[in-house]
Parts: C-alpha cells; structure tokens; sequence
C-alpha cells in the first residue's frame, strides 16, 4: 500500500469524474476548479497552471493519457493539495507520443522545496502500468482515492 502521508491531501471534493471538456484549457480548468474547491488554491492558480502549458507546452503529459497540471507555488496557492479529473472523453494536449489525454492530475505545493518530493512521490504512484487505465475507467472518487494509497475518507477525515 502507498503511504498516503507523502502525498498532498485528495479530498474527495477534489475529485471529479467524467468531465466533459471540449479542449486542454477546459481540461486544466477542470483540474484547477477542484482544487479550489478543496480549499488548497484560488483561481489564480488555474490561471498560472494554463501560462504554464502556453509558455513551455505540453511537458506536462507526462505519461500516455496523463497529464499533470501545476505550477510554482505562489500566493495562490493556499495549502498543499492533488485533484484528478477524469474526462468522458479524451482531448490532445499537443504530446508527440502521450497523448490524448484521458486522466489530469493537479498538484498545488505550497513550499518550492516540496515540489520535486512530491512530483517523485506521484512518479511512484505511476509507475505501476495499471493506475492510468484505471483512473481513466474509475466511477467513483473513492476508488480514485485508493489507487493514491488514501483509505476511505471516512477514517482520515
């Protein structure tokens, strides 16, 4: 079992299932709302994430159907926090081998030293093949929270 206390919180408030987006922008967006409404950052964190994407491109598909969305820690970002939104259907990030993408994980740090811990933290997460699909087919949020290593979220509340 992953351990659950290296990773930012995912509330379940921060998980959203089949989303339906038309592009990538609407995909962060996703992404950045449930992480706002989690309580870890304000929209301007949303914001900056889709600067980053613009500036630098699509880097943060990081893996065939999965992209993570982030940026620096800044003001906006209001405690450390994941979110992960499924998409009903897949949009193109403009990857040259990842995409589409189907799974957008959000990851806000507020500490710059935290980031790359915890960047490696999720590197572990996916590193098992079977996550993404997974994630990608999951119904339901406690599910989604299982596969981070989170128990149910009615005993770490």
């Amino acid at each position: 079992m992953k351990d659950p206390m290296s990773l930012p919180p995912l509330p379940l408030s921060a998980i959203t299932i089949g989303a339906r987006v038309g592009d990538w922008r609407a995909a962060v967006t996703a992404a950045g709302a449930a992480l706002e409404r989690s309580g870890a950052t304000t929209s301007g964190y949303t914001e900056r994430m889709i600067s980053v994407i613009d500036e630098f491109g699509a880097y943060i598909v990081i893996a065939p159907g999965l992209a993570l969305a982030h940026a620096r820690p800044g003001p906006d970002v209001l405690a450390d926090g994941l979110s992960v939104v499924t998409l009903a259907e897949p949009v193109v990030f403009g990857h040259p081998h990842n995409d589409p993408v189907s799974v957008i994980v959000g990851l806000a740090v507020s500490e710059k030293d935290q980031h790359l811990r915890f960047v490696a933290e999720l590197a572990n997460v996916f590193n098992d093949a079977s996550v993404i699909p997974a994630l990608a087919g999951a119904t339901d949020a406690e599910f989604v929270r299982a596969l981070f290593g989170h128990e149910p979220s009615g005993s770490d509340s």
